[in-house]
């Protein structure tokens, strides 16, 4: 059986999710709660239709800001100097985006209208963040997420020009070197961010770190 939540802001234990990394069901996406997910390494995932899922999954994906490998063609774009950045320009923009992708192997999108006013809730009061890329004054790419400490919690990435969300990837990771981040969440293994030179750790060495980032 899952463990259910009422009104009261708390999770179980992180470590005590089923095989899939589901550690409980319902509750809602206040502000408060949501944080305190991230602090305990748990975070949102479901449909439209389901109730709330939160996941701690095992193992988990991520990305050391001095560990992300930069491919030929993306360091070309990034000579060319075509494209510039800015943050939280245009969080509402990019969080609608990322719903609008559609994604390989996936049916409807997990960023309802729920999570996406969730979400900017969370950047009003000032714990959600997005990078932006542009092309001039064209919004191309970009990404979202949460900081909580010196970690950065990685939600969804877009890109309407080739190259533009890895763009963004490298954008954060230079700003989070800047400010001595000690990680980036990619929340579950992906080939794509695997090949950026992201790491698989088990939740165990997750959560220990996660600590100490916060």
């Amino acid at each position: 059986m899952y463990h259910i939540l009422d009104h009261l802001i708390n999770f179980p234990d992180p470590t005590s999710g089923d095989e899939h990394g589901i550690v409980a069901l319902g509750g809602d996406l206040s502000v408060d709660r949501l944080l305190l997910a991230y602090r305990m390494g748990i975070f949102p995932w479901y449909s439209e239709g389901e109730p709330i899922i939160w996941f701690s999954p095992d193992p988990r994906l991520i990305l050391y800001p001095g560990k992300l490998k930069i491919s030929k063609s993306l360091r070309q774009v990034i000579k060319l100097n075509k494209y510039h950045y800015k943050i939280n320009h245009a969080f509402a923009a990019v969080i609608q985006n990322c719903a609008m992708i559609s994604r390989k192997g996936e049916v409807g999108t997990w960023i309802t209208d729920d999570m996406m006013q969730a979400y900017i809730r969370l950047h009003q009061a000032g714990h959600a963040h997005s990078f932006e890329v542009y092309n001039e004054e064209r919004l191309v790419g970009g990404l979202y997420g949460i900081i909580q400490g010196k970690a950065f919690f990685g939600e969804s990435m877009f890109h309407l020009e080739s190259n533009a969300s890895k763009l963004a990837l490298y954008y954060l990771v230079q700003w989070c070197k800047q400010h001595s981040f000690h990680f980036i969440d990619a929340q579950v293994p992906t080939d794509h961010m695997i090949s950026m030179g992201a790491k698989i750790v088990t939740r165990d060495v997750f959560l220990k770190i996660l600590q100490k980032a916060i």
